[in-house]
């Protein structure tokens, strides 16, 4: 398919100055120079209007139904679970990481509203699916052939960077604070930890989540194999 260069931007978002201030800088690309490109992945709003969404360079003026079945194609295999009793504003942050890395898709464990704010609208490219409790998430992965994961510096959890992590991994995330509930905890085929060396007892669900799916990425695309080296974070 044809890609086109990117066209300078008309419109503007605010960006934080040190002064407090708000900056304008631009955004996107403008609409299509010349004549338009032939496709059915390419939307006619997009190429006249031009393209401001937060989106890859090879996706610029396709449409939404286009990306996500061409993301599809490429989507790892790998699921991400993380649990939701309270509005939990990380999820945004854990469903735009999801995105970045080609997990399969996102799940919502407990309330069905969660804050997208943290998304960037890339909740949109991503399949996103909710499971009223903890039993439902456990069904729907014994059906699919999936190991549940708990990801949480726990007492007893096992480093993750001395852990393979399956292929077939739901990659599990408890909610800021209280961190994985006993109930999910109970249905792990294991709880891993990330170690620490700083003062913070923890981090928030959406760096650890960056940090095990790029574990998986990095185990499961690019065959980096873990040591057998123990680490024990800080406690």
């Amino acid at each position: 398919m044809n890609e086109h260069p990117a066209t300078e931007a008309t419109t503007v978002i605010p960006v934080e100055q040190s002064s407090g201030e708000d900056e304008a800088r631009e955004v996107g690309v403008g609409p299509w120079e010349g004549p338009w490109p032939e496709g059915d992945h390419y939307d006619p709003e997009l190429l006249a209007n031009g393209d401001r969404r937060n989106v890859v360079d090879q996706y610029r003026y396709w449409r939404r139904e286009a990306i996500v079945a061409d993301l599809d194609t490429v989507r790892h295999e790998f699921h991400v679970a993380v649990e939701n009793w309270s509005h939990d504003f990380n999820i945004g942050s854990v469903v735009r990481t999801a995105n970045a890395f080609g997990c399969a898709a996102v799940h919502i464990v407990g309330k069905r509203r969660w804050n997208r704010r943290g998304a960037m609208v890339t909740d949109r490219y991503q399949h996103v699916h909710h499971h009223p409790d903890t039993e439902s998430l456990v069904a729907w992965a014994a059906d699919h052939d999936l190991v549940l994961v708990g990801v949480d510096n726990l007492p007893g959890a096992v480093p993750l960077e001395t852990h393979p992590l399956p292929r077939n991994a739901v990659l599990v995330f408890g909610q800021e604070g209280p961190g994985l509930s006993e109930e999910v905890r109970e249905v792990c085929a294991a709880v891993l930890s990330i170690a620490q060396f700083g003062s913070t007892r923890s981090i928030n669900a959406g760096a650890a989540a960056a940090v095990a799916m790029h574990a998986w990425v990095r185990a499961h695309v690019f065959d980096q194999r873990v040591t057998d080296r123990a680490t024990t974070p800080r406690s």
